[in-house]
């Protein structure tokens, strides 16, 4: 097998033949002190802002669970209000505020993001902090019959806003979750069997501030979603699981009208819950389209 020599010249001379050439002697400060801060300088820029900042960061955290600390990857979205004579914010002070508060082995809590939003005020000069937390969340399942157990995640949501002009906080929780439904209409017109399909739920609930302590908000979401679902889904499974997990569902039909009247009812009897949004969505396995159903409910209002 014959083999060719490829004469390559200097990766310096390589960069310069693909296009690289060398940086221009420059004109403008290199010290922060004697550079324009465009950002800072008062002007009439015409509308104050309700928030302005950065998304889709994601960064490893810590969680509090009933099982001991948790690690997992979190998406962030951190933003401020934004006054009328500023042209913009500081927006690597977003970044350097959450590397600090991870460098310090920071534990997410409803608590902890209040503190991180009212920071993030301060730091900013403006009257809000806001903060929204996505992240899955994993817990332990048990099949239904055998008792053999697996990991279930569900995907989890931190909303925060905290004002320096009120001192006030305003907290809203959500979790995603999947369950299983059993249609009630081919239940009750078909011979043989009935229909069913994975079902999506979404619930998002606004927390009263004196209720932040000592509620395990999560597992009372997801206690409401799959207890008001035809039956919960499960990690693991044996022939004798399948046959009682595909028997509860039978047992509890619903619609997603079903699922979202009853989900509702729980979060309204919930004293920690003072607003709420709840959606469910089925894969419809007999169509090509999803079913879907929704509720927004304020208690103060009623």
């Amino acid at each position: 097998m014959s083999t060719s020599h490829v004469a390559l010249p200097t990766k310096a001379e390589r960069h310069k033949l693909f296009g690289s050439v060398p940086p221009i002697k420059g004109t403008k400060p290199t010290e922060k002190d004697k550079m324009v801060d465009l950002q800072n300088t008062p002007k009439n820029f015409l509308f104050a802002l309700d928030s302005v900042g950065i998304s889709n960061v994601k960064h490893p955290v810590n969680i509090e669970t009933p099982d001991g600390i948790q690690a997992t990857v979190a998406t962030f979205e951190l933003t401020t209000s934004l006054v009328q004579d500023r042209k913009g914010i500081n927006m690597s002070r977003l970044t350097e505020q959450l590397d600090a508060y991870h460098t310090q082995g920071w534990t997410l809590s409803n608590r902890s993001l209040i503190e991180f939003a009212q920071e993030l005020a301060e730091r900013m000069e403006q009257t809000e902090g806001q903060l929204t937390v996505r992240y899955p969340w994993f817990f332990s399942r048990k099949a239904p019959a055998t008792g053999l157990s697996g990991l279930m995640n569900a995907d989890v949501m931190h909303n925060v806003t905290y004002n320096l002009e009120t001192g006030m906080a305003s907290v809203t929780v959500g979790l995603v979750i999947n369950v299983t439904t059993l249609c009630p209409c081919s239940k009750e017109i078909s011979e043989y069997s009935a229909h069913n399909q994975r079902g999506y739920i979404t619930i998002e609930a606004g927390l009263d501030e004196a209720s932040l302590d000592g509620f395990d908000w999560r597992l009372a979401l997801l206690e409401a979603a799959e207890s008001n679902a035809s039956a919960p889904l499960h990690p693991v499974l044996k022939r004798p699981d399948e046959k009682r997990a595909t028997e509860i569902a039978y047992e509890n039909p619903r619609f997603v009208e079903d699922m979202v009247r009853l989900i509702a009812a729980d979060l309204y009897e919930m004293k920690q819950v003072v607003n709420f949004f709840v959606e469910c969505r089925n894969e419809e396995s007999i169509h090509q389209h999803d079913a879907i159903a929704s509720i927004t409910f304020d208690k103060r209002d009623n």
